[in-house]
């Protein structure tokens, strides 16, 4: 079930990749535009935002790893769900797309049918979010608007997030003083099985880390329970502006 209307932007510098997915997605109910370079991709998401964006790491002028910098560098864009396409042998080009906020990735060759179930899954997710009732919490030193997705510190800064840091953080914010295991947080990232999933695990729990601020030695906020996982050690209440 695809969600009519929802608009992809796809920047690959492959012609034929181009036109495969282009035809392939709007059959499947979606406003697909594509570009070849960094800069029509730019260009494009300032025009008219995408609902969800897939970026190919290797292009002509820019690399996708500083598109998605980019996306997540700007408050308009930075709730976008990312898909990147990377070379199917290069391990290092999904730890970094996971480390910059990447929400998922796929390696070439790849299945159309596999990256449209990807997309529909991001994109439920992103309407789940959407479909909330207001609700705002705090924790520690921060509040989380659970519905905008906007996270504010008490000195009044506000930490961007991306899709899967949202997710990560919503886990915690669930589960508060709980031990959650690397299975359930590899699960809720969308970990995959071509990488170990301890990695991916620790990756994503480092990157939330550095967005909260808790970078002492050893962590205050998220705390390692050595052979068990992660823990929230914070009390998570409503938030009232009174």
């Amino acid at each position: 079930m695809s969600q009519p209307g929802k608009s992809i932007l796809l920047v690959d510098d492959d012609q034929e990749i181009r036109e495969l997915l282009h035809t392939y997605l709007s059959r499947a109910g979606f406003q697909v535009r594509t570009v070849g370079d960094g800069a029509g991709f730019r260009q494009g998401m300032c025009t008219e935002p995408a609902d969800l964006v897939i970026l190919d790491v290797m292009l002509p002028d820019e690399d996708g790893f500083s598109l998605c910098r980019w996306v997540r560098e700007h408050q308009r864009l930075a709730q976008v769900p990312i898909i990147m396409l990377t070379a199917s042998s290069d391990e290092t080009d999904r730890v970094i797309g996971l480390e910059l906020g990447a929400d998922d990735y796929l390696g070439k060759p790849f299945s159309p049918r596999e990256l449209l179930a990807r997309i529909k899954a991001l994109l439920r997710r992103a309407q789940f979010s959407q479909e909330r009732g207001s609700e705002v919490v705090a924790f520690d030193e921060w509040r989380l608007d659970m519905v905008s997705h906007r996270l504010f510190h008490l000195d009044g800064e506000e930490v961007i997030l991306s899709g899967a840091d949202f997710i990560l953080l919503k886990l915690f914010l669930d589960h508060p003083q709980q031990i959650l295991d690397r299975d359930t947080i590899g699960n809720a990232t969308r970990g995959r099985e071509v990488m170990p999933l301890e990695r991916i695990v620790d990756m994503a729990v480092s990157r939330l880390r550095q967005r909260l601020r808790d970078t002492d030695k050893p962590p205050r906020l998220i705390r390692t329970v050595r052979g068990s996982g992660y823990l929230l050690a914070a009390n998570v209440v409503p938030y009232s502006h009174g």
